[in-house]
């Protein structure tokens, strides 16, 4: 028995000497690397002070300061930034769906600046700007080398001041000139319209108005439908849209699920995971619904497609979308400005991570490239001014075989088979997604 209790004890003090011996050189590591970090701050008070003092023009120690705290946040991604005082307080003008500017959302890669997506109605879109275009000057001033914050900063200017940016495009073989004059943007959230049968609701960013804009104009829209009988489905069109607050998109998620995750969103650390469930109540009332993306939809909007995705709630229709599936949270910092941290990924309900990747479409319609109008000439013969049937015939007997009901039922169908097609030519990606839910309203019927 003292055998082994002596054993037992041996046991245990070899047990002590073995983690003195394996914590000594950890905390010996950790002690040193405190010193790297102290000399590493020691190196840039040097410089901070022969730039104050040798450098060839007097400089802004607040400025110094401040452009070094930059340079460590956009080291990091290309979302994470120092917010000055003006920039923070124009961030919170632009979550409220009112800013200056071009209307345009832009990241950064490779040294330029890449437009994510123009939004709807705003110069930047009527001057035709695309996702994806890379921006290489301002005025006829490169914005290689700047940080991000830097370029956004050569784009601002007066309302209704000129600039002139250079673009390459991925389809053009030479870079080229866009003129767009600087205005009042004034987003509204979401936008709506009857399609036929079909509630088109057109979300352009997620601000602080998009869930209330969404209920209100779907609502108004059923109404105006004739009721909830009367509709055959919803369209969700996310395309260029550049995302914004994550709340948004979960409300709009929300929106047409009943039960289930939303999105996850996954920090370094495990308190810093969230996960968020949608609750009971679906504004459409289970009828079917497509989601519409594109290169240019991006964050939130990715959320959106993404959950209603993975649930099968949506059949989400048109091109790969941005793939930015990163959570950044803005802190108040002194002075009143901020800092803007990557602080999480997100992941939808299925797991997925966006991040680079981006949600793909269930099916992949590309938009027709936009050409110009061929110019025509007159034709004054009879034939070109109106089109000819049978009907139109004089003396042609008439159809005997059906009731004027049913022949004013034929006409509608035929009127609306013209404005299908011609909604075709003007959006093809939207036509498309309209016959995807008459395509299901002619499958239930059929069962």
């Amino acid at each position: 028995m003292r055998k082994f209790a002596m054993a037992a004890l041996g046991g245990t003090v070899a047990g002590v000497l073995l983690t003195t011996q394996v914590a000594g050189p950890l905390i010996a590591q950790e002690n040193a690397e405190s010193e790297n970090v102290y000399e590493q701050l020691d190196l840039f008070g040097d410089i901070f002070e022969r730039i104050r003092a040798q450098y060839v023009e007097e400089v802004s120690e607040k400025e110094l300061v401040e452009a070094a705290i930059d340079g460590m946040l956009t080291s990091l991604d290309p979302h994470s930034s120092y917010l000055s005082p003006d920039d923070a307080e124009r961030m919170r003008t632009q979550t409220r769906g009112e800013f200056g500017g071009l209307g345009i959302e832009v990241t950064q890669e490779e040294g330029f600046v890449k437009v994510v997506s123009p939004m709807d109605g705003t110069p930047a879109f009527e001057a035709g700007m695309e996702a994806g275009d890379f921006i290489t000057h301002v005025d006829g001033e490169s914005v290689l080398g700047l940080t991000l914050d830097e370029a956004v900063e050569l784009m601002r200017g007066p309302v209704g001041s000129e600039i002139v940016i250079t673009v390459v495009r991925e389809d053009q073989p030479e870079p080229f000139d866009v003129s767009i004059i600087r205005d009042t943007i004034e987003l509204t959230a979401v936008r709506g319209r009857l399609e036929g049968d079909t509630v088109v609701l057109r979300v352009i960013t997620f601000s602080d108005q998009t869930y209330p804009k969404l209920e209100e104009t779907l609502n108004e829209l059923v109404e105006e439908a004739g009721g909830m009988d009367q509709v055959n489905g919803f369209v969700v069109d996310l395309r260029n849209n550049p995302g914004g607050l994550l709340t948004q998109a979960v409300r709009v998620s929300d929106a047409f699920l009943d039960e289930g995750e939303i999105v996850s969103t996954r920090g370094r650390e495990q308190e810093d995971s969230d996960r968020v469930n949608a609750t009971e109540g679906d504004l459409a009332q289970g009828k079917p619904m497509v989601v519409l993306i594109n290169g240019g939809s991006a964050s939130a909007s990715e959320i959106v497609a993404g959950a209603l995705q993975d649930h099968r709630r949506a059949i989400v229709i048109g091109t790969k979308s941005f793939g930015k599936g990163s959570v950044q949270t803005v802190m108040p910092l002194r002075g009143e400005g901020a800092m803007r941290l990557t602080t999480a990924r997100y992941y939808t309900p299925s797991g997925r991570s966006i991040q680079a990747l981006g949600v793909s479409p269930d099916i992949v319609v590309q938009q027709p490239p936009v050409e110009p109008e061929p110019e025509e000439e007159e034709d004054d013969s009879p034939a070109a001014s109106f089109s000819r049937s049978e009907a139109d015939l004089r003396g042609a007997l008439t159809n005997d075989s059906l009731s004027e009901d049913e022949q004013d039922t034929i006409r509608e169908e035929q009127e609306a088979a013209e404005e299908s097609a011609r909604l075709r030519e003007e959006d093809y990606q939207l036509a498309y997604a309209i016959d995807i839910l008459k395509g299901f309203l002619a499958l239930r019927s059929e069962q």
